[in-house]
């Protein structure tokens, strides 16, 4: 009976090494991909849940998904209500990202989508694009028509140059220093011939990760605005601001300050949704997204 010998052993064991070692990082990237795929696909689940719940009258109202991207992990909310601003919080079920997961672009006219009753229809449509954090060529999509169909698909980022761009969405820089811990913004809205109406929000109660996030609604003149205002940086080592005001939700002209600044507003908007540079010296053009 023929025998190993010493030689022939070590050898086995060398190759069983290498074999081991390129396969730990392949079976990881693995793992992370069917991470990436995974979250896509549950994602998709609770927009058709979402759905399903609206069509079927569950509670009696509206459903939709609402997505936090400011947070760590970030999370994805399903809530029962016509926007996330007006939802019943009691409802609300939260799902978190794994780590290794992203949603680096969301494609909406805010963060969220409700779907419609009786309709099914999805509103706004859009997209949500997910990727791993270690390896952002890796990309889940999740595409939801206007008629509320949701698909999956593997995808590389889109090109913006085609992408219809308009003020319901801006984002502008910032160069002044802001002081969290005591300043505010200010909406001034605009309703002639009646006086202006002013919404105070206090940037210390409105920070999310270290970001300032204040969503919500402003009755002017018997009718709603609803405003979005985020930063994506803060005094790192300037800030940008994002700033949303769909046209469909916003019928007065606004001018947005900061307590901190004397020489001028952030951004202005007339009625109609054009936008305009504010008169502070600190502020860049809008950009529309």
């Amino acid at each position: 009976m023929k025998s190993f010998t010493l030689i022939e052993i070590l050898i086995v064991v060398g190759i069983l090494a290498v074999l081991i070692g390129l396969s730990v990082p392949i079976f990881g990237l693995f793992q992370k991909t069917s991470g990436l795929n995974n979250s896509a696909q549950e994602i998709a689940g609770f927009l058709r849940l979402a759905q399903n719940k609206t069509l079927s009258l569950e509670q009696g109202g509206q459903w939709g998904i609402y997505f936090l991207t400011l947070t760590s992990p970030q999370q994805y909310i399903l809530f029962k209500g016509s926007s996330f601003s007006l939802r019943d919080s009691s409802f609300d079920q939260v799902q978190n990202l794994p780590k290794s997961v992203e949603i680096f672009q969301v494609n909406l006219a805010g963060q969220e989508v409700v779907f419609e009753k009786v309709t099914g229809r999805a509103v706004p449509s859009g997209s949500i694009y997910l990727r791993l954090k270690d390896d952002q060529l890796k990309i889940a999509a999740i595409f939801i028509d206007d008629a509320g169909f949701v698909e999956l698909a593997d995808s590389a980022l889109p090109s913006d140059d085609n992408r219809i761009k308009d003020s319901r969405h801006v984002h502008f820089d910032y160069s002044r220093v802001i002081v969290t811990a005591s300043e505010r913004l200010t909406l001034i809205f605009s309703d002639p011939p009646n006086p202006d109406i002013n919404q105070d929000i206090s940037i210390a109660n409105n920070l999310i990760s270290g970001q300032i996030f204040w969503e919500g609604e402003i009755i002017v003149g018997g009718e709603a605005q609803n405003i979005k205002i985020q930063t994506h940086r803060l005094n790192s080592p300037d800030t940008q601001f994002s700033v949303h005001r769909d046209q469909r939700y916003n019928t007065k002209a606004l001018k947005i300050t900061i307590s901190g600044d004397e020489t001028g507003e952030l951004i202005q908007y007339q009625a109609d949704g054009q936008t305009a540079k504010g008169s502070s010296i600190y502020v860049t053009d809008p950009d529309l997204q």
